[in-house]
């Protein structure tokens, strides 16, 4: 990555997590921890590594897509959503109101540029799987990406895709793990380990990528990886992020696995942002 991108990432996370506060703190409470951990992984596909993507043609035929499988991270898909110009940024302040477009999970019914409905964990990467599976019978070039969460991944449903993901040779697959190690009820460890995690992907034949979910440069060289091993070897791949939960917002990150959810006033969202901002 050019010091370029490098210095556009910077200010394109920033923007991204104030929007997210400001959605979130418009309604007074949300799922603030797992939103601020992935957006870097989420802005380095969506605007960088992402095919065929059209804001005035969401449903374009061919176009790379991308399952929020922790369908509670909506939010930040729809701050980078406003941003790249789907819908009106007016929306960001409608978040999870009555009748709103913008649900507190992802809705491909309602939300333009959503590519798959999600809430139910463990739902999206089996769709995602289906997605990629498709993608293959129909030779169209897609890579579907996928971002699943670790408590997420104490469901069966994603071992299920994992495996039927390798079976099939979905090598146009790439999936994250959002590694923050916090839950709703506590840490991933304390409620359902899931270590050694990479070792499990491994074991369901996957290729598998460690690293620093909040180093673009890093994301952004495991997906080449990614889809240069799976073109070789005709393996699905995962990425496992290690990020912060709340990354970026020390009260958030102070939290622990409490910043899962919480509320949040205008006046805590105004030092947010000054933070952010820095």
């Amino acid at each position: 990555m050019s010091n370029m991108d490098k210095a556009f990432f910077i200010e394109k996370c920033k923007t991204i997590r104030c929007l997210i506060m400001e959605g979130i703190a418009s309604i007074g409470s949300g799922h603030i921890g797992g939103c601020l951990s992935c957006v870097e992984a989420l802005t380095v596909l969506r605007y960088k590594l992402m095919q065929g993507l059209d804001p005035k043609d969401p449903h374009k035929e061919g176009r790379d897509r991308l399952v929020i499988s922790k369908g509670h991270a909506g939010p930040t898909m729809y701050a980078i959503l406003a941003d790249q110009g789907y819908y009106p940024m007016e929306w960001i302040t409608t978040l999870n109101r009555l009748n709103t477009n913008l649900p507190s999970h992802t809705d491909m019914n309602h939300t333009p540029g959503i590519d798959m409905t999600a809430g139910s964990l463990g739902q999206g990467i089996a769709c995602a799987v289906g997605l990629a599976y498709g993608s293959k019978l129909k030779k169209d070039g897609a890579t579907i990406y996928c971002l699943v969460g670790d408590g997420e991944s104490q469901e069966g449903e994603v071992w299920e895709a994992a495996h039927i993901a390798a079976a099939k040779g979905l090598s146009n697959l790439i999936c994250m793990t959002d590694y923050n190690k916090l839950q709703i009820d506590g840490t991933v460890e304390e409620v359902s380990g899931l270590a050694p995690l990479g070792e499990k992907w491994k074991a369901f034949n996957w290729n598998v990528y460690d690293v620093d979910g909040h180093d673009t440069d890093a994301i952004e060289a495991a997906v080449a990886q990614a889809k240069k091993d799976g073109a070789e070897n005709g393996r699905p791949s995962m990425i496992i992020l290690n990020t912060i939960k709340g990354k970026g917002v020390s009260f958030a990150e102070a939290k622990g696995a409490a910043c899962h959810h919480f509320a949040i006033t205008q006046e805590e969202f105004e030092i947010a942002k000054k933070e952010i901002m820095g």
